[in-house]
């Protein structure tokens, strides 16, 4: 990866052996291999035995996750919240296993749709809820820094799956504790 960073320096007109670039394909390389650390990440792995029984059955939720992402047609960054919530059917998670499978997802090269998705389907997976939602979002530098240059779009994406998705009362429930003040 590093001699691919040298190659992308040279392509855009520069000297890799510049003072300033000197030591840039390695830290570029390191950089780019802790962006995408998800590819060599599971769920299952990063939660480990962090699930346990529980009688709770109310609704659990996660707000304001920090994620960095890389949209996978730039690979620029995106970066933003991501909002969790579940209803327990005699499990639950380890509260940081939450953010970890966001992470886990996140450092691939990604579009917040799927990456949205990919969270709540995970989490359904693991602890068999009775719902999921996953809300997200996020700030695109590839509408920011190039194209369009829009400084203050945000997109926001939902992913609402079993009682989430099927009972009005539960969605509405969970799009509060998201949408607060």
């Amino acid at each position: 990866m590093e001699e691919q960073f040298t190659r992308l320096i040279e392509a855009v007109g520069e000297d890799p052996d510049r003072e300033g670039l000197r030591d840039t394909p390695g830290r570029a390389a390191r950089a780019m291999e802790f962006l995408t650390q998800g590819y060599a990440q599971n769920p299952e792995q990063v939660v480990g035995d962090a699930i346990f029984s529980s009688e709770m059955d109310e609704m659990v939720v996660v707000r304001d996750i920090e994620l960095y992402s890389l949209c996978e047609h730039h690979l620029l960054p995106f970066l933003g919240r991501c909002h969790v919530g579940y209803l327990p059917k005699g499990k639950v998670i380890g509260l940081s296993k939450v953010a970890r499978i966001v992470d886990v997802f996140a450092r691939r090269f990604q579009i917040q749709e799927n990456l949205t998705t990919q969270i709540a389907q995970s989490l359904m997976d693991l602890i068999q809820p009775a719902g999921v939602g996953v809300v997200i979002e996020a700030r695109h530098m590839c509408m920011m820094m190039r194209g369009v240059e829009k400084q203050n779009s945000e997109m926001v994406t939902s992913c609402l799956l079993g009682a989430f998705r099927d009972n009005s009362q539960t969605r509405s429930e969970f799009l509060s504790f998201v949408n607060r003040p």
